[in-house]
């Protein structure tokens, strides 16, 4: 398990680079489903990967900011930014969600499975994102609740049986949806699977 902000970065990388990059990489289906009923404003997508939240939510009209902590990420997606002519909505921001965060306040914040090989403090970051939202804004978090076949890690009990809802004030923040939403995925090879998905919705007071 690697353990240093260089050696993550160093392997989020690699995972990039050798990876094809898809010519149109697409959003989170849970992103899509909750997202587009909202106004656009000012979007953070945290773990931005292949960028493919970041160009949907840049072409419904918000200014997104996208973080990740791999470099060759952030240049692929910057790229395709150019080439879509929507580089004026998108910002990246290279971060270690342990150590620094990018700076508010968002309308959204969007975190889509922030799973990783090396420790990440999840409710410390989760609570650094609430905290950067905007009075009113809302803060979006998808992940694992089931090990699919092409998972790189294979553990059935990697995954919590519930959404796990960081410690927050309620006074402050408003849980409007911790759901396990279950949907039919396909793999990087094409292989289909039955998944789960852990849903949090987290409201800030107005």
């Amino acid at each position: 398990m690697t353990t240093s902000p260089t050696e993550a970065s160093r392997f989020w990388d690699d995972h990039h680079t050798s990876r094809r990059p898809a010519a149109e990489p697409p959003a989170n289906v849970r992103l899509v489903e909750v997202v587009s009923a909202l106004e656009p404003g000012r979007a953070l997508d945290l773990g931005c990967g292949d960028g493919g939240d970041a160009l949907w939510l840049a072409r419904r009209g918000w200014r997104v900011t996208a973080a990740d902590i791999s470099a060759v990420a952030l240049a692929r997606l910057a790229g395709r930014a150019r080439d879509l002519g929507l580089a004026d909505r998108i910002t990246g921001e290279r971060h270690d969600l342990a150590a620094t965060f990018p700076a508010g306040p968002f309308d959204l914040v969007s975190a889509h499975y922030l799973h990783t090989n090396f420790p990440l403090p999840r409710d410390h970051v989760l609570r650094r994102a609430a905290e950067a939202l905007a009075p009113g804004g809302r803060l979006l978090v998808v992940e694992h609740g089931s090990v699919a076949p092409w998972s790189w890690n294979q553990d059935p009990d990697a995954h919590p049986a519930e959404p796990q809802v960081p410690s927050l004030d309620p006074a402050m923040w408003t849980v409007e949806r911790a759901d396990a939403l279950s949907r039919r995925a396909t793999g990087p090879g094409g292989q289909t699977a039955d998944v789960v998905d852990h849903l949090l919705l987290i409201h800030r007071t107005p």
